[in-house]
């Protein structure tokens, strides 16, 4: 574990997910495992209601775990209903996570992945809320590390390669 990193597992962590400088969600998790590099947490599904995007449903009692990465540009979430049955991968692409003490910040750059449970769907979301936030004119170099990292997921998920990204 990084000296900066909570102690054990269980450990409460707050995750804070910023989004065009401001803070678009905070909530708590639970720490599952830390080796210094990729953090892992598992949480219930944060926000209020049901989100229904089309492909998938989250809604209260979905359990999300959570891999964070401190040096790669994503973060894969596994996403479970309230029984245990997996739903599906959603995939966002981040600058890499920073864990403070109990609290994990990650920049949202509006690039997602969603890897259906049983591999079948496999979708590149936000590509136009990318493109009209500015990223690749003020900072090209991070713009290219996303669509680099969202290139990377997709082929990891066509490939069914999250099981040994998640191992």
């Amino acid at each position: 574990m990084s000296a900066n990193s909570a102690d054990t597992p269980g450990t409460p962590v707050d995750v804070v997910l910023v989004k065009g400088g401001r803070t678009k969600i905070r909530y708590r998790s639970a720490l599952v495992r830390d080796d210094g590099v990729r953090v892992v947490v598992r949480a219930p599904w944060a926000a209020e209601g049901v989100r229904d995007f089309g492909f998938v449903r989250f809604e209260p009692g979905d359990v999300f775990t959570e891999h964070y990465w401190r040096d790669r540009w994503y973060a894969v979430k596994e996403v479970r209903d309230g029984g245990g049955r997996l739903k599906g991968w959603y995939c966002d692409i981040t600058r890499p996570a920073v864990l403070t003490g109990g609290e994990l910040v990650v920049e949202d750059l509006d690039l997602d992945l969603w890897r259906s449970a049983d591999g079948t769907d496999v979708l590149r979301l936000d590509e136009d809320e990318f493109a009209a936030s500015g990223l690749a004119e003020r900072d090209p170099a991070a713009a290219g590390a996303a669509v680099a990292a969202l290139d990377e997921l997709e082929r990891l998920a066509r490939a069914d390669g999250f099981a040994a990204l998640l191992d």
